[in-house]
């Protein structure tokens, strides 16, 4: 059985650098962690190498939404996956749809071009696309190497039984590794652990934190007037830790 892999999801130094005091495995970096994700900045990506010592691989994602991508927003992916390869990154997230729910192939290959040895996870897009046995397949023809996914479903819970039977289809053909993801705790992947062959775990470990800014102006909503503007999430390395140790007891390391 192959070794576990725990990846934590970051926006921030802080939450790096807490990611690696809990033990994880790899970093997926990324900004706006609270609308799921978008692309870093390379002053971000530089101060996380500055700071921390694992590797990284770099979400790419335009905007908020879906995967349907116009022409320009296509290209700014193009340019960043050419500069996060130049500033060294270890692999990038990434993933293109065609208004159908198919795969991208031709903006796939393309990316995938750019990224020379950078190694390629294929995001969540996967979760929304129209046949999920199929893309699996093309990911494996693309060489990439991770598909993180929640099986279609809102947390990688109820989307178990999809991700078994991936798991079981990897077996078969030794494509992508699948990568459980959303929703995922300590006591998830226990369960995980005792219910699938799934080795790979992908977490964000968030906690708030309430802001140090003492004079607040309430009322005054920068973004999603749902999200206070005083609230801060960081990764919890307790939640890593004990992550890792559940990983680390199961007996392969």
């Amino acid at each position: 059985m192959e070794p576990y892999m725990l990846e934590c999801c970051v926006d921030s130094v802080e939450s790096a650098m807490e990611a690696e005091k809990g033990g994880a495995d790899r970093l997926e970096l990324c900004a706006a962690l609270v609308i799921g994700g978008i692309s870093p900045g390379l002053a971000l990506f530089e101060e996380v190498r500055k700071c921390c010592g694992l590797p990284v691989r770099v979400l790419l994602r335009p905007r908020f939404g879906d995967f349907l991508y116009t022409e320009h927003e296509f290209e700014l992916l193009r340019k960043e996956v050419a500069l996060f390869r130049e500033k060294g990154a270890d692999g990038v997230v990434i993933g293109c749809l065609k208004e159908d729910g198919s795969l991208h192939m031709e903006q796939m290959r393309e990316l995938i071009r750019e990224a020379g040895s950078m190694k390629i996870t294929l995001h969540r897009a996967f979760d929304v696309c129209a046949e999920p046995m199929r893309v699996y397949g093309q990911a494996g023809e693309l060489g990439i190497d991770t598909i993180l996914t929640s099986g279609q479903r809102e947390n990688c819970l109820a989307g178990m039984p999809l991700l078994k039977e991936l798991s079981k289809l990897r077996q078969r053909t030794g494509g992508p590794q699948i990568m459980a993801g959303a929703g995922v705790t300590p006591d998830v992947i226990r369960t995980f652990l005792e219910e699938t062959d799934i080795t790979a775990y992908h977490l964000s470990a968030k906690k708030t934190m309430d802001s140090g800014m003492r004079y607040r102006r309430e009322g005054v909503p920068m973004g999603l007037p749902s999200l206070s503007e005083y609230t801060i999430y960081r990764t919890d390395s307790r939640v890593v830790a004990e992550a890792k140790r559940i990983l680390t007891e199961s007996g392969t390391r």
